[in-house]
Formats: structure tokens, C-alpha cells, sequence
């Protein structure tokens, strides 16, 4: 069943929804945005689909705040060797 429909990396798909590319796998893998496995096991996004979620009305803004209920509240910053305090949680 091939549809022509071009498909997107995790970086691309990030990109067009302005997120890291670790969110959109995590939607994936949460079953909010379909994807189908590379045979190396790549995940890949249909454009179709990506772009009819942009689309949508409110459909992105609920996803992202759906990501920011589920990240730890005070985790201190993303990278530790670049926030305050010792690096590698040394103390």
C-alpha cells in the first residue's frame, strides 16, 4: 500500500513542530503521532499525517503541554555540567 507519501526523520518532524527530537519519539512511542520502523529500526513519520496534525486546531499546543505534565518538576537544569552546582551530581 504505498501512498507516495514522503517520509520524515524525528529531527524533521522535531523541527516543524519546534520540539527535541526526543519528544517526538516519546509521542510515538505514547501513541500520539503514528510512526512505522525503519528495518534498522529508525523510526519514520509519515509527512501526511505530520502535516495534518499542524494543521489541526489546538492539536499541538495540547501534545506539548501533555510532554510538560509528564517531564519531573525541579530536576535542576537539562544538561548538568552546564547548570549550577558540581558537575555529575557530585556534591
Amino acid at each position: 500500500m504505498d501512498t507516495g507519501d514522503r517520509l520524515l526523520t524525528p529531527g524533521e518532524v522535531a523541527a516543524l513542530f519546534r520540539v527535541d527530537p526526543k519528544t517526538v519519539t516519546r509521542w510515538a512511542a505514547a501513541g500520539r503521532i503514528g510512526s512505522i520502523r525503519t528495518p534498522g529500526g529508525h523510526r519514520r513519520f509519515r509527512e501526511s499525517e505530520v502535516r495534518a496534525l499542524l494543521e489541526g486546531d489546538g492539536v499541538v499546543e495540547e501534545m506539548r503541554e501533555d510532554d510538560a505534565a509528564n517531564r519531573p518538576r525541579n530536576a535542576g537544569p537539562t544538561n548538568p555540567g552546564m547548570g549550577y552546582g558540581p558537575p555529575n551530581g557530585l556534591r
